[in-house]
């Protein structure tokens, strides 16, 4: 379905992310995948030397987890909040030659959640909101500017984004500051897909799954008792990772028109009270 087809992939913090099962079934599809992660970059200024390490030590390890999951897969060092690397990747890839097909938006960060404990909204900095929101949402917009600035980014291509239910109403496991986040990527996403697709017939959906412990982004945020929960509360139990790489391809295969749609793979929990 996805021969001789390139996607980028943004996301992947371990082997258990969701983004790693979307770029396993890509692959196994016939496509080929470049992965960004965070790292120390040329563009980084003034960082401290425990910063440092901790860059290092993350591209290190989102590395490993490519190459053991992924094989060969290309990875490379990818700040999402950093205009001057995304600027500097763009050009690297269309000097290369490099088509791009499709890209996974699987990127957040939330500071107000610490140790499974949410912030309260009203003790939310600026500060907090603000980097909440640009690399959970706005940096979807800031990676699409920059792969078409430098046509890497093909006509008839598809972005996907990942999103979950609290983005559109309170669950019994709440986040407050990220799930205002997932709601403007979402908007961003319907936004994308009617000024994309009819400047460059590019196809813009988001996906919310299940609630997952698998990854280090859920083991922050979930326990088993939420798990429970959730697989109780759908009619289907809770979908697993394989369930959303397969509507990732999905969406990701050529001349689709599917296009602005915010999907649910999560075994009909958005259904329920």
């Amino acid at each position: 379905m996805l021969k001789d087809k390139t996607f980028l992939i943004t996301g992947i913090a371990d082997e258990q992310s969701l983004a790693t099962y979307a770029a396993k079934e890509i692959i196994k599809q016939g496509g080929s995948v470049i992965c960004t992660g965070l790292g120390v970059s040329p563009f980084h200024k003034d960082l401290s030397e425990k910063a440092k390490a901790f860059l290092n030590k993350n591209f290190e390890d989102f590395k490993e987890a490519v190459h053991r999951s992924l094989g060969n897969s290309r990875v490379e060092v990818l700040d999402i909040t950093l205009e001057e690397n995304l600027d500097s990747l763009s050009r690297q890839l269309k000097e290369e030659g490099v088509k791009l097909n499709g890209l996974l938006h699987a990127i957040a960060m939330d500071k107000t959640i610490r140790n499974k404990k949410v912030k309260p909204l009203l003790e939310v900095t600026k500060e907090e909101f603000c980097d909440t929101m640009d690399v959970s949402a706005y940096s979807l917009i800031r990676l699409t500017r920059y792969l078409l600035k430098y046509g890497v980014l093909q006509n008839d291509a598809s972005i996907c984004s990942l999103s979950y239910i609290a983005a559109a109403k309170v669950t019994f496991h709440p986040y407050r500051n990220i799930s205002i986040a997932k709601a403007a990527l979402e908007r961003i996403t319907i936004e994308l897909a009617d000024e994309l697709g009819r400047s460059h017939g590019i196809r813009v959906n988001a996906v919310r799954f299940s609630p997952f412990m698998g990854s280090k982004a859920g083991n922050a945020t979930l326990n088993e008792e939420d798990i429970e929960i959730s697989n109780r509360m759908s009619p289907l139990g809770n979908a697993a990772p394989e369930d959303l790489a397969n509507e990732i391809v999905h969406l990701m295969r050529p001349k689709s028109r599917i296009t602005g749609e915010i999907r649910h793979v999560d075994g009909g929990y958005h259904i329920t009270g």
